[in-house]
């Protein structure tokens, strides 16, 4: 829960690098909250014409976090967060977003930030990499 609590902290922050945890453990509870909600959706009935209001409210909440921390992995990977343009391709663009989030970053600093893993094992926190901590 730690790691999806971090990215909605950093609702907007499209600088700096994110770990593939903390990319995947978002992913992942997101998608567990999703399906809850359109489960709720579905008993409660306010999924009028096969779109549920709740699940809705949700997703439209958490698009900008999941954009950033999206943009934040590419950073980690060495690549620019308009990388994540090629999303709109159908399939193939999913499929090299999906490669590219799975790919280990860059160990040690890169032009995006320090490495935060790095920082991580010496005592910053979930992906709370600060300039000056030493990379391995």
């Amino acid at each position: 829960m730690q790691w999806y609590t971090e990215v909605l902290k950093k609702y907007a922050v499209f600088s700096g690098r994110a770990r593939r945890k903390e990319y995947w453990m978002f992913f992942l509870f997101n998608l567990v909250i999703s399906v809850i909600l359109s489960i709720v959706d579905s008993v409660a009935g306010t999924n009028g014409s096969g779109v549920g209001i709740i699940s809705t409210i949700y997703s439209l909440a958490v698009l900008l976090p999941s954009i950033a921390v999206l943009v934040r992995r590419l950073h980690d990977t060495g690549k620019s967060g308009f990388w994540v343009f090629i999303g709109l391709v159908p399939l193939i663009g999913a499929i090299v977003l999906i490669v590219f989030a799975a790919t280990e970053g860059n160990p040690g600093d890169n032009q995006y930030g320090p490495d935060p893993k790095a920082a991580e094992r010496f005592g910053a926190g979930a992906g709370n990499a600060e300039p000056g901590y030493p990379t391995v």
